[in-house]
């Protein structure tokens, strides 16, 4: 576990890894198998959430059908790239995660300190289901595919169409394939470190 990952590895993730987006033509036309999605899930799983809460949900949109129904939620300007894209993936926040603590967190009973509290459910499930979507965008990326994440879309109505009866509520999406590096845009500035960090 001491070791790092090779610049190759560094390079794939983070240094050469863009996103895809605002062009139909951002996606080539390879598949993306059900395989490499679930091996992406079963990385990003792994990752810390707080007393292991797991809240992640997610639908992988493929059909048509399916498409049809998040095409009614998406901003204009989200259509094209997402329609293109091979798989849209849905990361929602399962609101009712701590019914489950029982069984992913046996350090002890962390259940109160959710049941009943809608603003602890609320801040918990957003946090680590972000963070869970960052892992599953990582996870992507390193096993070959590249991602287009995104917010422009109606919440309610992804909810209504991909999670009615449940508690299980939408954050962003990642529109994932194989990206055309012909319309990649050059990359946006980014903050030095001495500019947002600091060592105290």
């Amino acid at each position: 576990m001491s070791m790092p990952l090779n610049d190759a590895a560094l390079d794939r993730i983070f240094r050469n890894a863009r996103t895809y987006r605002r062009a139909a033509d951002a996606w080539l036309d390879k598949p993306v198998t059900d395989a490499l999605l679930q091996q992406a899930y079963d990385l990003a799983k792994l990752g810390p959430t707080s007393a292991n809460c797991q809240p992640l949900r997610v639908v992988f949109v493929r059909s048509a059908e399916a498409k049809a129904k998040l095409r009614k939620a998406l901003s204009e300007s989200n259509v094209e790239q997402t329609m293109a894209a091979p798989v849209t993936a849905i990361v929602a926040a399962d609101h009712a995660f701590y019914k489950h603590l029982p069984r992913l967190y046996k350090e002890e009973d962390a259940m109160p300190w959710f049941a009943g509290k809608p603003d602890a459910i609320a801040a918990t499930a957003f946090r680590n289901s972000s963070l869970q979507g960052a892992y599953l965008l990582i996870a992507l990326r390193a096993l070959g595919l590249d991602c287009g994440p995104m917010s422009g879309f109606h919440n309610a109505t992804i909810d209504a169409e991909f999670f009615a009866g449940s508690e299980v509520k939408s954050n962003f999406l990642i529109n994932i394939g194989y990206g055309n590096p012909a319309t990649v845009h050059p990359r946006e500035d980014r903050f030095a470190f001495d500019e947002a960090c600091r060592i105290v």
